[in-house]
């Protein structure tokens, strides 16, 4: 298992990553958002949490090169590029149809656009977050990877996200990144369909927002945040 290494008394976190590298029919590359796995990542193993990753595929995810641009870099990614130990988890990540939610206190999501692809409909990624929610534990995603909550239904067959205040990449965060013709649907909207109390603020603004066990951040900016929130939840 692709595992931190911190006290075997630790609350344990899966990480869940994309492994769609490809952004629709542009020629262009995408993937997970380093930020969005970074900040949350750090944030976990910090307050003693082990963290487990992985991807419907397994192995090295794709990371969407826009993430590795001068303009995005933090901290936390400064961080994630001088961790060895982490660049050999991202090497080896689980496949995500041979983990299950009772080994874990909560999931965690990142985003970057390749979650619209793989993890919107994948059904091996939703029976594990319907697991999850129905023992009562946390998940949680953010940007891009709030995609992931679209298809989940409760035990009488409603979609989790009606009537819940939810939140993910914004359609005039997409409009701005010029991406709105390229991606298979605009999140906000898909959102809003489904009976989620969509919110937002401003674009590129942090925010994050819980109801129940449904934890979601807007943006990249957001993913500390949702974190933060999880932990809180833990």
């Amino acid at each position: 298992m692709t595992t931190a290494t911190v006290s075997t008394s630790a609350k344990k976190v899966l990480m869940v990553l994309t492994s769609h590298a490809e952004l629709g029919n542009s020629g262009e590359k995408t993937g997970f958002w380093v930020e969005e796995f970074a900040a949350p990542y750090y944030a976990f193993i910090d307050a003693g949490i082990e963290v487990s990753i992985a991807s419907p595929a397994g192995g090295q995810p794709p990371i969407d090169p826009k993430s590795e641009l001068a303009d995005f870099q933090t901290t936390f990614t400064k961080r994630y590029d001088d961790d060895s130990a982490v660049q050999a988890l991202m090497a080896k990540t689980e496949i995500l149809a041979n983990v299950t939610a009772e080994d874990y206190d909560a999931v965690f999501y990142p985003g970057g656009h390749g979650p619209l692809w793989d993890l919107t409909d994948n059904v091996v990624s939703i029976s594990l977050i319907e697991n999850f929610l129905a023992a009562n534990k946390p998940v949680a995603a953010v940007c891009h990877a709030t995609a992931a909550f679209l298809n989940i239904k409760d035990a009488a067959g409603e979609y989790v996200v009606k009537g819940k205040a939810v939140t993910g990449f914004t359609n005039s965060e997409e409009d701005a990144v010029q991406l709105t013709g390229i991606v298979p649907f605009l999140l906000e909207d898909e959102l809003i369909k489904r009976g989620g109390d969509y919110q937002k603020v401003a674009d590129w603004n942090a925010f994050a927002i819980q109801d129940g066990l449904i934890i979601s951040g807007q943006n990249p900016q957001s993913s500390e945040l949702a974190a933060e929130k999880l932990l809180a939840a833990l």
